[in-house]
């Protein structure tokens, strides 16, 4: 049992650590926005729309309303079995809509139909259907390509809405991943992670990459692996939001974490035997995001170190200190990174739910089989 127990607590030891560093990073002083650029580039806007009736008027509006020259921008949407209302309101719209007939759909099979299609651009923005964005979106990031530092960039996804406690925490959990996943890792001049919506792409590289793309469940991390064996670097641009519809059900909660987890693990096999290679070429980007890929989600890291505490102070005392120790640590690094914004009454309440979180994502482990092979959509669209 000695043994066991030491095995289990450094593979949570190696997680927190790793919270910690990148963590307390975020923490170091931002970068200022980037200057006023004196080129101004032509955008295109992806959406890929499966089913996002509820929800794809508003994304689209939001990237229309852009304080950008009209004539260096389009938005495309690619309709994926959406209502014939819905597609016919979007005709009307000063959009360019692609309707999609996909046996079986995907995000990737969605944005390859888009871009066989299209030519002619300078960068590429990916959205998802239930995203919104400010109307200086476009004038920032084109200020941040202007800088030459990254040639693809991850916008501050974040929360849309805070209706339920579920989404309070799932807001939280967006912002601590902002903060140790893409900040934190700029801070340290590595890339930030990818996120699947709110990324920018040199039009060209993104149309080309996307050719070897088939990715049925974490496209974006296909993506982000792909791109950074090549070498590529990913900027992460914090005062550039889009916000993002957050879970505000368990059930929908489960699915989606499911396909995360199992992408993880997929996209991990599919690369490690690039490992050695790249090691030795100093591709650190590349293999610190292919180790990331074993990293447990937040909530398994927080809640077992406590419950392994709590168990071992009853039948092995003397074991006990160093798990009280390690959840205090990776309180630490989760709780510093939650931003001021969120720090109120509501999600103090929200965090009674974070029991039932924890076995709602152990659970989860258990449903992984076909998770990776199936296209698991989430509905979107905002429960009064």
């Amino acid at each position: 049992m000695g043994i066991i127990d030491w095995i289990i607590y450094l593979i949570l030891a190696l997680n927190a650590a790793y919270l910690l560093l990148f963590a307390f990073a975020a923490k170091a002083k931002r970068r200022q926005p980037a200057p006023t650029a004196k080129q101004l580039r032509s955008f295109v806007f992806l959406i890929p729309a499966y089913r996002e009736d509820a929800v794809i008027e508003e994304c689209a509006s939001s990237c229309l309303n852009q304080n950008y020259p009209r004539d260096l921008y389009e938005v495309v949407v690619i309709s994926d079995k959406m209502l014939a209302e819905t597609n016919l309101r979007l005709s009307k719209m000063p959009i360019k809509l692609i309707e999609a007939r996909f046996e079986k759909s995907t995000k990737s099979k969605s944005l390859n139909l888009a871009l066989s299609q299209l030519e002619g651009y300078d960068l590429c923005v990916v959205m998802d259907a239930d995203n919104v964005i400010q109307p200086d979106f476009l004038t920032q990031v084109n200020n941040a390509f202007a800088e030459g530092r990254h040639d693809i960039f991850q916008a501050h996804r974040t929360a849309k809405n805070l209706n339920t406690d579920l989404a309070i925490l799932d807001a939280a959990s967006e912002e601590i991943n902002n903060s140790i996943f893409r900040l934190g890792h700029a801070n340290l001049g590595l890339s930030a992670a990818l996120i699947g919506s709110g990324m920018i792409f040199d039009f060209d590289v993104f149309k080309q990459k996307m050719k070897t793309i088939t990715a049925v469940g974490g496209f974006d991390r296909n993506l982000e692996l792909s791109f950074l064996k090549e070498g590529h670097s990913i900027g992460y641009i914090p005062h550039v939001p889009v916000y993002d519809e957050k879970t505000q059900e368990y059930t929908v909660f489960s699915n989606q974490r499911r396909r995360w987890i199992s992408a993880q693990l997929h996209y991990f096999s599919v690369f490690a035997g690039d490992l050695p290679k790249e090691l030795i070429k100093g591709n650190l980007d590349f293999c610190n995001k292919l180790m990331q890929q074993l990293l447990l989600p937040r909530i398994i890291s927080l809640g077992t170190p406590l419950l392994l505490g709590l168990a071992t102070a009853i039948f092995m005392p003397a074991a006990s200190p160093k798990w009280f120790t390690l959840f205090f640590l990776v309180s630490i690094a989760l709780l510093i990174s939650i931003p001021k914004s969120l720090w109120n009454k509501r999600l103090l309440i929200a965090s009674l739910q974070l029991p039932k979180t924890f076995w709602v994502m152990f659970l989860t482990f258990f449903k992984l089989k076909g998770a990776n092979k199936n296209f698991i959509h989430t509905q979107h669209g905002v429960k009064k």
